[in-house]
């Protein structure tokens, strides 16, 4: 089984995410970050949804913050004020081991044989690499769910340019980018391929993670007219799995870190008469373009089922 050390803003989508993983991959540690919800929320809720799903493994707390001070929006209710869905009681505190530490650590322990599969802002991956560059060749990959490149006319999630992971620290995201890591970019672009109903979710038998997503649902209902919902964050764990069922191109990409499109994710494209490439000489990452959807919805929903 790979190993993975699963870093979360965690929401409702991140719930599921780590559900999933629990039950198909090796799972080292949990990190958390600021993202959905405070750092600090994170923190009890990865207790929580451990604790819940019977998943025996550290949790670390990291950055409250990004990078860089950049204008916020108003807390997002789509999960809930807590992230849950407000539907717990979470008896577990926001005290928690430095996670910037932890994936330091761990990588110099296991070098070469570490995913980071990040759910949430890049900062925690950002500031492990800055503070130690010499873990960047030791990392076996980092999968990340975040961006958005306007196949299919899919464009952000929090402005018509940005999606949200990206948007809330886009320096950390584009440090990481060029940091010579070898990533794979899970962008809406595939994530929005892939809806789950709530009847789907009622089947699952699993009352903890229908619970946390009636809000989730209630939004979608009242937003988008459907009754189904995109769990973004579990199609990293679903490439872990079966690599095979999306469609990757290769593109350098960078990430714009302020102004009207902040976060919004670029691609190198062929240069006509252009004097300037700001993508030149930075590494080519792997970026999922396409998917098939009803394979990866029938593997997550049969495995959420056991």
């Amino acid at each position: 089984m790979q190993k993975i050390i699963f870093d979360t803003d965690i929401g409702v989508d991140d719930a599921f995410a780590l559900t999933y993983a629990a039950q198909s991959v090796d799972i080292v540690g949990i990190t958390t970050v600021f993202g959905n919800v405070p750092v600090a929320q994170a923190v009890s809720n990865a207790r929580l949804c451990s604790h819940k799903i019977g998943l025996n493994v550290p949790v670390y707390r990291g950055c409250s913050r990004p990078l860089i001070h950049l204008p916020t929006s108003p807390a997002s209710t789509i999960h809930g004020k807590d992230g849950f869905g407000d539907v717990f009681d979470n008896p577990w505190n926001g005290a928690a081991g430095n996670a910037v530490d932890f994936i330091i650590n761990s990588v110099r322990h296991s070098p070469d044989a570490l995913t980071l599969v990040a759910a949430g802002p890049l900062t925690n991956i950002a500031l492990a690499i800055n503070q130690a560059p010499d873990i960047v060749p030791q990392i076996k990959q980092l999968v990340m769910m975040g961006g958005a490149f306007g196949t299919q006319g899919r464009g952000g999630n929090i402005t018509p340019y940005a999606e949200w992971n990206m948007w809330r620290d886009p320096h950390a995201a584009d440090q990481v980018l060029q940091s010579g890591l070898p990533v794979v970019m899970i962008p809406l672009d595939v994530t929005l391929e892939v809806l789950v109903s709530d009847d789907e979710i009622s089947a699952l038998n699993q009352p903890v993670l229908e619970a946390i997503s009636r809000r989730y649902l209630q939004y979608s209902r009242e937003k988008n007219g459907i009754a189904a919902i995109a769990l973004h964050d579990t199609l990293t764990i679903a490439w872990l799995n079966h690599p095979e069922w999306f469609g990757i191109a290769e593109s350098r990409v960078r990430v714009t870190p302020e102004g009207i499109s902040r976060g919004q994710t670029l691609r190198q494209t062929e240069m006509f008469a252009s004097g300037h490439d700001p993508c030149a000489g930075h590494p080519v990452q792997q970026l999922c373009l396409t998917v098939q959807s009803q394979r990866v919805k029938q593997h997550l929903l049969a495995t959420l089922q056991n």
